[in-house]
């Protein structure tokens, strides 16, 4: 049997059904993906690329976006979404990490990536992906025979990298391979109910496994269509919401909506479920979202390295707080540090494993064995406790990782950029809570002797340096930093002190 997603994703598809329709009111049809998908396949192994090639894709979410990230699986190629955000110097280190063989780009980022790709000896082929241009992936891509089938693949052959940055700062490869994300699909199919006839509205990005795996797995697994927007924004979506089923967002996207007065019980009429996920959603969205909308969304946890791990349910209670118990072949435990298993109620260690867990982190084997415990069990570096009915409550992440709109921040690498600048001594990033975004980035800085430090300077030299989203909304001077016995800085009280900083 051949395991490739691609291959094991096509058995449900009906080429005659609708795929998707894009924010143009554009219609592709199942028929349309195998065609266009098949071209893109055949496009990149006209190049010469071979199975396992890693092709990294730098570009805004686009429909050939989509035929890019299809071909590359039905290839057998290992496919590497980057955020176009971030700047030449983070990408030129995620290009020569991954090896890229290929990189496919949108042509406005053309200056930035001349620096990134300087220093890339593997990098043979960069193309760009706009649709009308001469000479694009696109373009390529139409002129190419249709691959007939799949690459043949093994379930535990790796179809995706993606980056995540650890505590230490420097980013860790995440292997992801066929199997991990054929599992957590056809999980979470059954999970929210997905059939032929849903209609699943799509407003995330897809360079990060929301977007990309965690919504478009489902779909394709039931046969399902897509209304495809370029992003989110609230007038597009409020359109939009109307013949839709479901939707799939990050807690900011319902903080956006309910500051909107047109969204009520009429414009939700089609839609039998809404989904959270990527940070923590409020109690206070939850209950203001259920009286303004009819609808209590269903929020889930996962993460990168493990896709989705628990989900409150379909039919049943689903409760505020709460990410709601194991999926279908999902085990999850919570240890005290001792490694014995805590009891109902009691806050610990968060640990999974499953088909949906990744096999190891790229060319990092300390880091991989330091991720797992006996028995196979993945360490999430999250921390909570399940309730008498097996459903799971986070209470906070053991490596103060910051979720601001969905995108996971880590503090060190912030305060390394921070403390490399003229005038600080020492600098402690964390989070707080933000209305709009979930959590705002947060800084607070000593300021070297008797140097002063400007807050607005500080951020301009940080977004020179660092993806918007990792910049900090607030740098604040102070005297001192909150430490324990130790001497190490006390985030949670920093937290504490600064919770009300945005509200």
């Amino acid at each position: 049997m051949n395991e490739n997603l691609y291959a094991r994703l096509a058995a449900a598809f009906e080429p005659e059904r609708p795929f998707l329709t894009d924010g143009s009111g554009a219609r592709y049809t199942y028929a349309d993906l195998e065609k266009l998908s098949g071209q893109a396949a055949q496009a990149l192994r006209d190049l010469g690329l071979e199975a396992g090639d890693r092709v990294s894709v730098v570009a805004e979410k686009s429909v050939e976006y989509l035929w890019l990230y299809l071909g590359c699986l039905r290839a057998g190629f290992i496919f590497h979404p980057l955020n176009p955000a971030y700047t030449a110097r983070e990408l030129g280190f995620f290009l020569r990490d991954a090896g890229s063989r290929a990189l496919v780009f949108d042509p406005g980022l053309g200056d930035r990536l001349t620096e990134s790709t300087a220093a890339c000896p593997e990098l043979e082929f960069q193309l760009t992906l706009d649709a009308r241009g001469e000479g694009s992936f696109a373009d390529v891509r139409r002129q190419a025979s249709i691959l007939q089938g799949a690459h043949e693949n093994r379930g535990d052959d790796q179809a995706a990298l993606l980056y995540s940055s650890g505590t230490t700062g420097t980013p860790k490869g995440i292997c992801i391979t066929h199997g991990n994300l054929f599992s957590n699909a056809v999980a979470l199919a059954d999970a929210w109910g997905f059939t032929c006839d849903d209609i699943l509205l799509h407003a995330l990005p897809v360079f990060h496994v929301h977007g990309l795996f965690i919504t478009l797995g489902p779909t394709l697994v039931a046969g399902a269509s897509l209304r495809f927007l370029s992003k989110f924004e609230p007038d597009a979506v409020l359109d939009a919401l109307p013949g839709a089923s479901l939707m799939a967002g990050v807690p900011t996207y319902y903080t956006r909506l309910l500051a909107d007065t047109r969204l009520d019980q009429a414009r939700c009429a089609s839609l039998r479920l809404f989904i959270s996920g990527s940070a923590p959603l409020s109690e206070a969205t939850f209950h203001a979202f259920a009286e303004r909308t009819g609808h209590i969304i269903l929020e889930r946890y996962g993460m990168t390295e493990t896709g989705i791990n628990t989900s409150n349910p379909l039919q049943g209670t689903r409760k505020a707080g709460s990410v709601g118990p194991p999926l279908q072949g999902v085990e999850l435990r919570v240890v005290a540090e001792d490694g014995s298993i805590q009891s109902d109620g009691m806050v610990g260690d968060i640990e999974v494993r499953g088909p949906n867990v990744l096999p190891g982190y790229w060319r990092l084997p300390e880091a991989t064995e330091g991720a797992f415990r006996d028995g196979g069990w993945f360490a999430t570096g999250d921390q909570g406790y399940l309730d008498e009915d097996g459903y799971l409550f986070i209470v906070g992440r053991s490596k103060d990782m910051v979720i601001s709109g969905g995108l996971n921040v880590y503090p060190k690498e912030i305060e390394r950029e921070l403390e490399a600048c003229a005038g600080i001594a020492e600098a402690a990033v964390f989070g707080v809570p933000h209305n709009d975004f979930g959590e705002a980035v947060v800084a607070a800085v000593l300021s070297a002797s008797s140097i002063e430090l400007d807050e607005a300077a500080l951020i301009s030299v940080l977004k020179a340096q660092l993806a918007g989203f990792k910049v900090p909304k607030r740098i604040l001077v102070l005297d001192e930093l909150p430490r324990n016995a130790m001497g190490k800085v006390q985030k949670n009280l920093l937290r504490e002190r600064y919770s009300a900083l945005f509200s």
